[in-house]
């Protein structure tokens, strides 16, 4: 069952999503590990709310392929595979692969402008420092908002919404293995600002380099990680 404390992070104002992004932090902070089981009463109780936003908001992580709904026993955390993980990887790099193209093709189309990059690369500059510091915790939330913010420069919401939910499951994956590390300097990509800057010149084939890179040292890792 997740830990005690996060009750009081949740408002009574949009209960469903809030509930939904406390679970989600829960599992990408291997506070729910692959596997582990509870129920709606329980997240219910856990939070001082009524059952029907813990519902909704379980069967959207279910949705999002985070949780199993196990009928009559209530939900667990999914559990990947590194046949999963490296399906994930492929995927994400035919995704990146479109749309720096689009990007570098049709920059003033998709609103690539100084002033948007320069935020996309405030989040890579946060998510740089917390992978050189080896928190993970903090990479994380940081690095998904470098990619939701990046993707949606294209411009379709529908590639961008799956793009992070692939983000978060990719993760997902990751985490129990990382979590094995007990230094993780060194171990974590950090080559966030130097894809803005290809980005900013429009080198398609540049910024995909830079991501080919990362997608291999992360599957690379891991790989390594699942062996102990």
């Amino acid at each position: 069952m997740p830990g005690t404390d996060g009750g009081a992070a949740v408002q009574r104002s949009t209960l469903r999503q809030q509930i939904a992004d406390a679970l989600r932090d829960e599992i990408l902070a291997g506070r729910l590990e692959p596997g582990q089981e509870f129920t709606v009463k329980e997240i219910a109780e856990q939070y001082g709310v009524s059952a029907t936003p813990v519902r909704e908001a379980l069967v959207d992580l279910s949705g999002q392929g985070l949780l199993d709904s196990a009928q009559h026993r209530g939900f667990t955390v999914h559990e990947y595979s590194l046949a999963d993980y490296r399906g994930m990887i492929e995927a994400r790099s035919l995704v990146t692969d479109g749309i720096f193209r689009g990007l570098a093709a049709n920059a003033d189309a998709h609103h690539v402008t100084p002033a948007a990059l320069a935020g996309v690369r405030r989040r890579g500059e946060e998510a740089a420092r917390a992978a050189a510091a080896g928190d993970l915790n903090v990479l994380i939330g940081y690095d998904l908002r470098f990619w939701r913010e990046l993707s949606a420069l294209f411009g379709n919401p529908y590639l961008s919404d799956f793009f992070h939910r692939l983000r978060v499951q990719s993760w997902m994956c990751a985490v129990p293995h990382l979590r094995r590390v007990d230094d993780l300097k060194g171990h974590l990509w950090s080559g966030h600002c130097g894809l803005v800057d290809a980005l900013v010149a429009r080198d398609a084939r540049a910024a995909q380099d830079i991501v080919t890179a990362y997608n291999a040292d992360s599957l690379a890792l891991v790989e390594r990680l699942a062996k102990r």
